[in-house]
C-alpha cells in the first residue's frame, strides 16, 4: 500500500469512526448534561472534519505534476490542515467559554452508566484507531498519518479525563466537569494553534532542517573536486523539499566533469529523507 492509498484508508476509518463516537457522545450529553461529555462531542466533531480535510487534501496531493503545477500539488495537505487548524480554534473558544459557564452558574448532570459506557466504548475505538495509523505512518513517514495517529491519542487521553469527571459525579462533586470541559477546549484550541503553525511555515517556503543541511555538507566532503558549498536554499514540495546549492570548483575543470560532478552529488543527496529534487550550480574558482 503505497503513501497516499495509506492517507486515503486512514482518513476513511478516521470518519467512519468520529460519525460513530460523535452520535452516541452528543445525544447522552446533552441528555444529561455533562459539560465534559459536550465538549468530547464537539472534539470528534472536529475530528470528522479533521479526517474529511485529510482525506481531500490528500487526494489533490496524490495528483502527478503537470505543465501548470511542475512541482506537484503537495502543498495541498497544508492548505487543508490549515482549514483544519482554524476551525479547530473556533470550537474550542466556543467551548471554553460554555464550560466557564457551567463552572460560574455551578451546572449540574444527571449521572447515568450510559455515560461510562460511552467513554469506555471511545477510549477503545480511538486506541484501535492510534495503534493502526501509527503502524501506517512508521511505514510511510507521511505527516498527515502522523498528525492523526496522535490525534487518536490525544483523544484516548481525553476521553479518560471526561470518564474521571464523570465518576466524581457519583459523590455529587460537579465543578470537575466544568474544569475538565474547560481543559479540553485548550487542548482543542492549543492543537489547532500547533497545526496552523505548522501548515503557515510550510506554506510560506520554511527552509530545511539544520541536521539535513549539514548532511548535505557533509555529503559534498566527500568529493574531493569540491572546493567548497555556497548558497544552499530549499522549499518545500508538500512533505519533501527542493534544495539547490551552488558548489566551487576549480576553473580548470573541463565541462563534462564538472557537470559529472554536480549530477554525482545531486544522487547522493536524494537519498536522504524528504528530498523530492535538487539542483546543484558549479561555479569555478
Amino acid at each position: 500500500m503505497d503513501r497516499f492509498k495509506a492517507t486515503k484508508v486512514a482518513g476513511l476509518l478516521g470518519i467512519g469512526g468520529n460519525i460513530f463516537l460523535l452520535i452516541i457522545k452528543a445525544y447522552i450529553g446533552f441528555i444529561s448534561k455533562s459539560q465534559a461529555m459536550i465538549s468530547d462531542s464537539v472534539n470528534s466533531a472536529a475530528d470528522i472534519f479533521a479526517s474529511l480535510m485529510t482525506f481531500i487534501g490528500n487526494k489533490i496531493a496524490s495528483e502527478p505534476k503537470d505543465a501548470d503545477h511542475n512541482f506537484g500539488h503537495g502543498k495541498a495537505e497544508y492548505i487543508f490542515s490549515l482549514f483544519i487548524s482554524i476551525s479547530m480554534i473556533i470550537a474550542s473558544i466556543k467551548l471554553i467559554f460554555n464550560s466557564i459557564s457551567s463552572l460560574i452558574h455551578y451546572n449540574s448532570f444527571e449521572f447515568s452508566w450510559i455515560l461510562v459506557i460511552v467513554c469506555v466504548v471511545t477510549i477503545i475505538v480511538k486506541f484501535i484507531l492510534f495503534i493502526y495509523t501509527k503502524f501506517l505512518a512508521k511505514i510511510h513517514k507521511n505527516i498527515l498519518l502522523e498528525s492523526s495517529y496522535q490525534d487518536h491519542r490525544n483523544d484516548c487521553i481525553v476521553t479518560s479525563f471526561t470518564l474521571i469527571s464523570i465518576l466524581f459525579s457519583l459523590i455529587n462533586i460537579y465543578w470537575v466537569d466544568g474544569i475538565v470541559g474547560t481543559a479540553i477546549s485548550l487542548w482543542i484550541c492549543f492543537s489547532g494553534i500547533k497545526i496552523f503553525i505548522e501548515s503557515y511555515n510550510v506554506l510560506m517556503d520554511i527552509c530545511i532542517d539544520s541536521d539535513t543541511q549539514n548532511k548535505i555538507l557533509n555529503l559534498a566532503k566527500e568529493f574531493k573536486d569540491i572546493k567548497s558549498v555556497d548558497n544552499i536554499s530549499s522549499t518545500p514540495i508538500g512533505y519533501k523539499y527542493l534544495i539547490v546549492l551552488t558548489i566551487m570548483v576549480d576553473g580548470n575543470m573541463s565541462t563534462f566533469k564538472s557537470h559529472k560532478l554536480a549530477d554525482d552529488l545531486e544522487d547522493k543527496i536524494l537519498e536522504l529523507d524528504r528530498i523530492e529534487n535538487v539542483i546543484v550550480h558549479v561555479e569555478p574558482i
